[in-house]
């Protein structure tokens, strides 16, 4: 309705400007009404848009691809909403062109995920895509995580709201809302319950299939479950793996590798994860993992939860000196919050929320990102609105994040688009 408005007082402006001309005859004077409307029109929708970020630098994907004999490998993770697989296409796409990624391999791998202690169970599907620059001196392999089959039967329950028997009766803005509420509102509800193992399962399921070496050892469709005994390759030790993560899918990704440091932690616990050899543990405490959060919700999720089981030990676990250095699970993870103010489900991450809730075993250092995905806009002048909806779902959209992610900050290649449009406060220790 905005955008209506701008485009009708455009015409009005001109239909103006045309008339002075024809009554006149004074083309200087028909000429600069004209070009008055039109400058004040590019002024409004000039992007001003907000781009704060506080934290350290990080690296991004970038960094990762130009290390020699060495595959960056990206797992993505939904969030609330029923998703199908290849839902991430538009996303990948954006961060390919920024990443001058011009070779993809011709088909896809869709795994159906099996649960090795419980093949009756249904986990979701991994879609892999494999792609390289154009001299094939860069390999980045994209695993897409799509676990709503999980969580798709109990949300049917609500099915009959968004028929025709009850929609109808409903505003049409109304209406679309409550879809929306249907669809994603359920899904944190889910979680709490049983269904949260096997989305971790899911979880670790994925994390499995990224340690293979050769793009052969990835099935190209059919149920398949990875084995951590024999499932890790020798390329584990060199490769990059980088997290991408959407609203409930940060919490997902947070909880996944707890669980992960946890089973590998307390050998009387029943998972074949317990069974990583000595130099693959290794590998993994030497690496440095991103995670990029989009529409962080991480302080809503932790609510009415436990804590992890261990907190408040940062220095213990990840300086090369504390006590408990060697049962760390990373070397570090950049932890990077994306959050729209006008995002009603995100939220920055504080010092004391990270230091208390997070798992001092993932050793994380986090930076947060203050940024408008969607427009504010002047509503008849009462007052600044920004969609809601859009700021929620819109970060995948935005040029600026796909740059963030692909190339990062405080380092030589990051993307001109930041450096102009994001303003960075680097904190130091």
């Amino acid at each position: 309705m905005i955008k209506d408005m701008k485009l009708s007082t455009i015409k009005n402006g001109l239909l103006l400007a045309s008339l002075s001309i024809f009554l006149s005859g004074c083309a200087s004077f028909g000429k600069g009404v004209a070009e008055a409307v039109l400058e004040k029109f590019n002024v409004e929708n000039k992007d001003t848009r907000v781009c704060q970020i506080w934290g350290k630098s990080f690296e991004g994907v970038a960094t990762g691809l130009a290390k020699p004999h060495s595959k960056t490998k990206v797992l993505m993770v939904h969030g609330v909403g029923d998703r199908l697989p290849g839902y991430s296409t538009e996303f990948l796409g954006k961060l390919a062109n920024e990443l001058k990624l011009t070779a993809k391999s011709s088909t896809h791998k869709n795994i159906q995920l099996l649960s090795l202690s419980d093949p009756e169970k249904k986990l979701g599907n991994l879609r892999v895509t494999r792609m390289q620059n154009e001299i094939s001196s860069k390999e980045f392999w994209f695993y897409e995580l799509t676990w709503s089959e999980i969580t798709r039967d109990q949300k049917a329950l609500l099915a009959f709201d968004n028929s025709g028997e009850y929609s109808f009766r409903r505003a049409e803005v109304n209406d679309v809302l409550k879809k929306f509420s249907n669809d994603t509102g359920p899904d944190p509800i889910i979680y709490l319950g049983e269904s949260r193992d096997l989305i971790l399962r899911a979880f670790a399921q994925a994390f499995c299939w990224m340690g293979k070496d050769r793009w052969d050892e990835i099935p190209r469709d059919g149920r398949h479950g990875c084995d951590f005994t024999n499932g890790l390759g020798e390329s584990f030790n060199r490769d990059e793996f980088v997290f991408i993560s959407h609203s409930l899918g940060s919490r997902i990704t947070i909880d996944g590798l707890t669980r992960i440091v946890s089973f590998l932690e307390s050998p009387e616990r029943k998972s074949t994860l317990r069974t990583i050899d000595r130099l693959k543990r290794e590998a993994l405490q030497k690496k440095h993992v991103q995670i990029f959060m989009l529409s962080n919700q991480l302080p809503m999720l932790q609510l009415g939860r436990e804590l992890p089981e261990v907190t408040a030990q940062h220095a213990d676990y990840c300086e090369s000196n504390g006590k408990n250095y060697a049962s760390r699970m990373f070397k570090k993870i950049s932890l990077v919050a994306f959050s729209d103010p006008n995002d009603l489900l995100s939220y920055a991450i504080q010092d004391e929320f990270s230091d208390k809730y997070l798992d001092s075993r993932l050793c994380i250092n986090v930076t947060n990102i203050n940024i408008n995905i969607a427009k504010v806009v002047d509503v008849f002048g009462f007052g600044k609105f920004a969609n809601p909806m859009e700021a929620h779902v819109g970060y995948t959209k935005d040029d600026r994040v796909v740059a963030l992610i692909a190339k990062g900050i405080g380092n030589t290649q990051t993307a001109p688009l930041v450096k102009d449009r994001c303003q960075w406060t680097e904190l130091t220790d």
